[in-house]
């Protein structure tokens, strides 16, 4: 076992991963994230974006090969660990929201922290900071049904990102919505990453969504097939050139 490279917060080796009938989902994959970088994965529908993610965050595991955090195996972590580590250290945000219906829009943002421990005051205060950010800081008292499919994906990500993970995981976190929003929500998106330095990597098959990262890793049947790195720009734009491949 080879330890990953100090300046890589996640790293896959050799990635291999079986749907239960069988069919493969990844095929040897490999590459690395910086601390504070945003990664898009990229790739048609059934390319295996999802599963890479989900393998990632420790969600599954794979039949064969390494997943690293921080210079920590997830892959030969305990269940319970790897769901301490979801809750303590990573953010998760899904294609479509998932929310609690009985709880209104602060308290589902709210949630994964004082699942954490920390205060109910602190945790709501934090919840409404991202609320608001995210344009619907006026929903907080609105439970999941009461709200449009865009506001809701906004409290997801809103939950997502009060908790201050270092890394976040979002599986097509525009897809619910329209032009407008998306264009928001990705603004927010990164600077909050920029601003907090959390590592983000984004499964996604929109350009606009894969144009604010850093480098984008191309996936074709659960293989890399090319990591596109961004020119450099001016520091002003926000973004930093990243020089590590595949």
């Amino acid at each position: 076992m080879v330890d990953p490279p100090d300046n890589d917060v996640l790293w896959a080796r050799s990635l291999h991963f079986q749907h239960s009938d069988g069919s493969p989902a990844l095929s040897g994959v490999s590459f690395g994230v910086r601390e504070g970088e945003i990664l898009a994965v990229s790739g048609p529908r059934g390319s295996g974006k999802t599963t890479l993610l989900r393998c990632l965050a420790g969600l599954v595991t794979g039949q064969r090969g390494e997943v690293w955090f921080n210079s920590v195996p997830v892959h030969t972590m305990a269940p319970h660990a790897r769901e301490r580590l979801r809750r303590d250290r990573f953010g998760w945000i899904d294609p479509s929201p998932v929310l609690v219906p009985e709880l209104n829009a602060l308290e589902n943002a709210a949630l994964p922290l004082m699942l954490r421990g920390t205060s109910r005051e602190r945790a709501r205060a934090a919840a409404l900071e991202w609320l608001v950010r995210l344009d619907v800081g006026d929903r907080s008292r609105r439970r999941p049904h009461e709200m449009k499919q865009a506001e809701r994906q906004r409290v997801t990500i809103a939950r997502a990102l009060a908790q201050a993970p270092t890394v976040l995981f979002a599986d097509e976190p525009t897809a619910p919505l329209h032009r407008a929003d998306r264009a928001h929500v990705l603004r927010t998106l990164t600077t909050a990453a920029r601003s907090h330095g959390i590592t983000v990597v984004v499964a996604t098959h929109d350009v606009e969504t894969a144009a604010i990262a850093d480098r984008t890793l191309s996936l074709l049947d659960g293989r890399c097939v090319n990591t596109v790195h961004l020119p450099p720009v001016a520091e002003t734009e926000g973004r930093a050139a990243c020089s590590l491949s595949v």
